[in-house]
């Protein structure tokens, strides 16, 4: 009897439809994440402007020789700059960006280029 019956369940219920989705066809979280990380792609600054304006803000910074300053400047051995200095240049620099350099960042940056290579790849970057 538990047969028979299972049986007439079985016929009885339709089997669930299996709809196959194209691989072309993204879903909604697809299209969230490729949209997210277009903007993102997309909201970076040019390498090129970010050593310029890096570049300037070191060359205003008033213990800085402008004669020395170089893309690949290092604070310390080439431009003579302490530790409070370069936390100075820092904030400068996090000013002309608009940005935040957590202090874990802050103490890797020693020279313009470090400075640049955080910037260029920091979205928020403006």
């Amino acid at each position: 009897m538990a047969a028979f019956r299972r049986l007439v369940v079985a016929i009885a219920r339709p089997a669930a439809a299996v709809v196959a989705r194209p691989a072309a066809v993204a879903g909604p979280s697809q299209l969230a994440m490729r949209s997210f990380a277009e903007a993102a792609v997309q909201n970076f600054i040019a390498r090129d402007e970010v050593t310029e304006r890096v570049m300037a803000v070191v060359t205003a910074f008033e213990k800085v020789e402008q004669a020395k300053v170089t893309p690949t400047a290092h604070f310390g051995n080439d431009l003579g700059l302490d530790s409070l200095d370069t936390v100075e240049l820092c904030m400068a620099i996090e000013e002309e960006f608009c940005i935040q350099i957590p202090d874990a960042e802050a103490e890797k940056i020693f020279s313009v280029e470090d400075a640049v290579n955080f910037v260029a790849t920091h979205p928020q970057a403006k």
